[in-house]
C-alpha cells in the first residue's frame, strides 16, 4: 500500500469551520490544491459500517458545505455539478452549494459501472450521459476514488465532449473519500486538460478524514480485496480520525473505511452481507492471523517508531504539537499490546451485531 505522490509532503492547519477541521495538503511536486477535511459525522461514518443510507448522505454534509465555504468565503458564486453515477449521489454537494448561496447552473450525469469478476476488477462500461456544454464552467464532483479507473473514463469523455461542442472547463472541485491514487491521476489529468482548455486552473481535491491507500494484496489476513479496499499504509490521515478509531478498538480492524459506497446508500443489506463476510472470514481465520502484523498493516508502520519518525510518516511535521505526542504514545502501546488481542472473540463480537442488524431487512 505505499505511495510515493505524498513523498515530501505535509499537512498544514488551515482552521476550524462549521466544527469541521481543514487541513491542506502541501508537497513541492504539487500543481493542484489538495485538503484534508475532518467533522464529526464524517469520522462516525467512516469508522462505523452501520451508519448507512439516508444517514451516510448527512454526515459528510456539515464538511462539505466548510470546504465549499472555505472556496466561496461571501455569498454567490457559480458551479456546475457532475455526478457520476451512482456513488456520486452519495455525495451533498447539490444541498451543500444551496447552503452556501452558489447557484447550481447544470447538473450533468455520467454513468459508469465497474465490472467485478470473483472480485477482481476486469473493466469499466459507461452506459448514460447528460452533458449540457457551455463556457467557462466550474464543475464539482463527488465520489470514491480507489484506483482512479472511473473518474479517468468519465473525465476524459466529459473534456471531450466539452471540446467538440465549443465549451470550456476551468476549475474543477472534487469531494472524495479516496486514495493516494487520485493525486497522481488528477496531476496528470490537469496538464492533460490544461493542453485543450489553456485557461484550466487545475483541481481543488477535498478529502474526507484522509488521503488513504488501495491494498496491492489480501493483506495480513489474506482476505482484503486489491485495489478496493482501503487502508493507511502510505497515506496521510487526519489525527482526528486516528484518534477517533483509537477509542473504538473494533474500527480499525474493519474490512476498509467505506466498504461499497453505493450499496452503502442504495443496496444495505448487501453493504451488511459485505461486512458480515469479511468479520466471518476473520473468525474462522483468526487462529492463522498474526495480530501484531494486522494492527501494524492497519496503523500503517509494521513496528513501533520514534515520535520524529511516526511525525514524518504520518506527514504530520508542520501541525502544531497539542495532542499529537499523546496520539503517539497510544498508537505505539496499542502495537506493542496487539499480540494479546483475541482476534475471534473481537470478530465474534462483530458477526453477531451484524447479523442482529441484517435481520432488520429481511
Amino acid at each position: 500500500m505505499a505511495s510515493d505522490c505524498l513523498q515530501g509532503a505535509s499537512l498544514r492547519f488551515v482552521g476550524l469551520h462549521y466544527e469541521t477541521s481543514l487541513y491542506e495538503l502541501h508537497g513541492p511536486q504539487f500543481t493542484n490544491r489538495y485538503y484534508v477535511l475532518s467533522g464529526a459525522g464524517t469520522r462516525q461514518l467512516m469508522a462505523f459500517p452501520e451508519v448507512v443510507g439516508f444517514d451516510s448522505y448527512q454526515a459528510m454534509l456539515p464538511a462539505t458545505v466548510a470546504a465549499l465555504r472555505l472556496l466561496f468565503p461571501g455569498a454567490g458564486g457559480d458551479v456546475d455539478i457532475l455526478t457520476i453515477l451512482r456513488g456520486g449521489l452519495n455525495y451533498p454537494v447539490e444541498e451543500a452549494c444551496a447552503r452556501n448561496g452558489i447557484r447550481v447552473r447544470d447538473i450533468h450525469f455520467v454513468s459508469c459501472e465497474r465490472i467485478i469478476e470473483n472480485h477482481i476488477i476486469t473493466g469499466l462500461d459507461i452506459k448514460y450521459e447528460k452533458i449540457r456544454v457551455a463556457k467557462d464552467r466550474v464543475l464539482v464532483i463527488g465520489d470514491i476514488i480507489a484506483t482512479g479507473d472511473t473518474l479517468r473514463l468519465c473525465l476524459s469523455q466529459v473534456v471531450d465532449r466539452f471540446r467538440r461542442r465549443g465549451g470550456s472547463i476551468r476549475k474543477i472541485i472534487f469531494f472524495t473519500i479516496g486514495g493516494t491514487r487520485a493525486i497522481t491521476l488528477m496531476e496528470k489529468m490537469a496538464a492533460d486538460i490544461r493542453a485543450v482548455f489553456p485557461a484550466f486552473e487545475g483541481f481543488e481535491c477535498f478529502f474526507y478524514e484522509g488521503v488513504f491507500t488501495v491494498y496491492e494484496n489480501a493483506g495480513a489476513t489474506g482476505i482484503n480485496v486489491p485495489d478496493i479496499d482501503f487502508g493507511w499504509k502510505g497515506g496521510c490521515i487526519s489525527p482526528e480520525f486516528r484518534r477517533f478509531v483509537l477509542g473504538h478498538p473494533y474500527s480499525l480492524l474493519e474490512k476498509c473505511i467505506i466498504y461499497d459506497g453505493g450499496a452503502r446508500r442504495y443496496e444495505i443489506p448487501v453493504h451488511f452481507r459485505e461486512a458480515l463476510e469479511y468479520w466471518e472470514g476473520i473468525w474462522g481465520r483468526a487462529a492463522q492471523i498474526d495480530p501484531v502484523a494486522f494492527v501494524g498493516e492497519k496503523l500503517g508502520y509494521d513496528h513501533p517508531l520514534s515520535y520524529e519518525e511516526w511525525l514524518e510518516v504520518n506527514h504530520f511535521t508542520e501541525l502544531p504539537e497539542t495532542g499529537l505526542l499523546d496520539l503517539w504514545n497510544e498508537e505505539t502501546a496499542l502495537l506493542e499490546n496487539a499480540a494479546a488481542l483475541s482476534l475471534e472473540a473481537i470478530a465474534l463480537q462483530r458477526v453477531n451485531a451484524i447479523n442482529a442488524i441484517l435481520k432488520q431487512y429481511e
